[in-house]
């Protein structure tokens, strides 16, 4: 067992917190979210503090930051007026998109068109979604929840879904190769998701026979002693 260097989260500042959470939560999925405002304007911007939290009802969570003046965010701005976002996932083919997503632009820049992205009207939001991506989430706001002056933990309920027909099967399971989905690590880093292997999980039965085969294997052989 590895020696360990423990930190006292109540000592450390935020940036440190930070910086131990990115590094060891990972990899994590990019949320590419797109946003309308109330003129109609569409923003589009990258958060990697984001995940699947519920199937009924199926809920996706991200987590946005303010600006350093605490001002919100065009994502956290619109979605507290318009009630809705579209969760596009990133893959590594579009990639250096999401990256001229996350540029700083000002309020009322259009990134999907900086980024040469194609902006597809939603089904059931006035959010659109990426032609490009693999697959995309269209929400409805369910829940905001305030995390100190400096963030919010959006929640979304999921209303429809659009997946790249070649990557899911009649049973609803989606490739992940196909899929091509791009993580998140530490710092600037990032992580392909194409060194993929299935784990199924045991039953109790499976798990028993496991730890049975496990000790036959490491019991010595027993010996006959001969008498003499």
């Amino acid at each position: 067992m590895s020696e360990k260097t423990s930190f006292d989260f109540s000592t450390l500042s935020e940036r440190q917190k930070y910086k131990l959470l990115i590094g060891a939560v990972v990899p994590r999925p990019i949320a590419l979210v797109t946003t309308v405002d109330p003129e109609g304007r569409i923003n589009a911007a990258p958060f990697s503090f984001f995940n699947c939290l519920s199937a009924e009802p199926a809920i996706l969570a991200l987590g946005v930051e303010n600006h350093d003046d605490l001002a919100f965010k065009d994502t956290a701005r619109n979605i507290r007026m318009t009630g809705v976002f579209t969760v596009n996932i990133v893959s590594d083919g579009i990639l250096k998109a999401m990256n001229v997503c996350a540029v700083p632009f000002g309020p009322g820049i259009d990134e999907v068109r900086e980024a040469g992205l194609t902006a597809i009207a939603g089904a059931k939001v006035a959010a659109p979604r990426i032609g490009e991506s693999p697959a995309a989430f269209e929400c409805r706001q369910h829940v905001t929840l305030e995390i100190g002056a400096s963030r919010q933990i959006i929640l979304g309920e999921v209303l429809a879904a659009h997946v790249n027909a070649a990557l899911v099967n009649d049973r609803f399971h989606i490739d992940p190769y196909g899929l091509d989905a791009i993580g998140r690590m530490g710092g600037h880093g990032y992580a392909r998701t194409r060194d993929y292997f299935d784990l199924p999980t045991m039953s109790v039965a499976e798990w028993e026979n496991a730890k049975r085969a496990a000790r036959a294997q490491q019991d010595p052989p027993l010996k006959c002693i001969q008498s003499r």
